[in-house]
């Protein structure tokens, strides 16, 4: 799955929050922080946005990690 991933950014900026609201609007906003602060958001290639509890240097390295 890792392939379908675009981009990594982190929530606070203003393109990271209009992005979220759109894709809220429109269905694609998938919140996968179980309750935690949003960390990193995940773009993939479906155009959908993970919200995630992670850091976003961490889901990076772990995605190295576990393509190596």
């Amino acid at each position: 799955m890792a392939d379908k991933i675009v981009a990594i950014v982190p929530p606070d900026s203003k393109p990271s929050i209009r992005l979220r609201e759109a894709a809220k609007a429109e269905s694609r906003l998938v919140d996968a922080t179980q309750g935690h602060k949003t960390r990193a958001m995940i773009v993939t290639t479906s155009n959908h946005i993970v919200l995630c509890g992670m850091n976003a240097e961490t889901l990076t390295q772990r995605i190295r990690d576990r393509d190596n």
